[in-house]
């Protein structure tokens, strides 16, 4: 019965997710990312039926579990991208270094004007990178592993929703700057929205996703304790 259950919620997320994905390619409007809808439609679902999370994740968690492996198979865009990265090698370090100061910075800002306690400081942190590692980043630091996935889908979904109009005011067309800055700023999401850009700005936003990853999960679980 209860591995029943489990697919039932596997197989739901997973149709209204591709029921939302089309949505957004029709309208094209960034308010309709299958990533915040899909979110929000499963929300009113659990609430109206009554589902309490944790039930909810006897299914749930199978499609969290592919998460790891989904970030580990990014290093085949890696190697098919190495020529580009070589090429660009000094601007791409320059900007990965520069956004992932950015992002640590502006977490810090906020975590210590907002004066939150340290557990949900840890979770803040890591906003800016994708949610497999920023929930192993939380978990190993003391924070709150669910929420910091929470986190990273917002702070994906604002990045993904201001960053073309903030590229298209500052004038910024080429293909390795729009795929750094959304790679870089809004992980998935915004490598998703680098996409429809075009397959360079897709290929540059997965290298920026990724090696900013890296650099996230080298740098934050060994320096976190120092910052707070």
């Amino acid at each position: 019965m209860i591995v029943l259950q489990g697919s039932l919620y596997i197989l739901f997320t997973i149709i209204v997710f591709w029921f939302m994905r089309m949505i957004y390619y029709k309208y094209k409007f960034s308010i309709l990312n299958p990533v915040v809808t899909t979110t929000a439609v499963i929300i009113v679902v659990l609430l109206g039926m009554n589902i309490n999370y944790a039930t909810y994740m006897i299914g749930g968690s199978w499609i969290q579990e592919f998460l790891g492996p989904a970030v580990v198979a990014l290093a085949y865009p890696l190697y098919s991208q190495r020529d580009t990265i070589v090429r660009y090698r000094f601007p791409l370090v320059v900007g990965l270094l520069t956004g992932v100061t950015a992002g640590i910075v502006s977490g810090l800002f906020y975590v210590k004007v907002a004066d939150l306690d340290f557990s949900y400081s840890v979770s803040f942190l890591p906003k800016s990178v994708t949610s497999p590692i920023a929930m192993d980043i939380a978990h190993i630091s003391g924070g709150i592993p669910s929420l910091a996935a929470a986190l990273v889908i917002i702070s994906g979904v604002i990045g993904a929703v201001i960053g073309p109009k903030l590229l298209n005011f500052l004038k910024i067309t080429h293909y390795l700057s729009v795929g750094l800055g959304l790679g870089c700023a809004a992980h998935g999401i915004g490598t998703a929205k680098a996409m429809e850009y075009g397959e360079k700005e897709a290929a540059c936003s997965s290298i920026s996703m990724t090696l900013s990853a890296l650099l996230y999960a080298l740098v934050l679980p060994t320096t976190i304790h120092y910052f707070l």
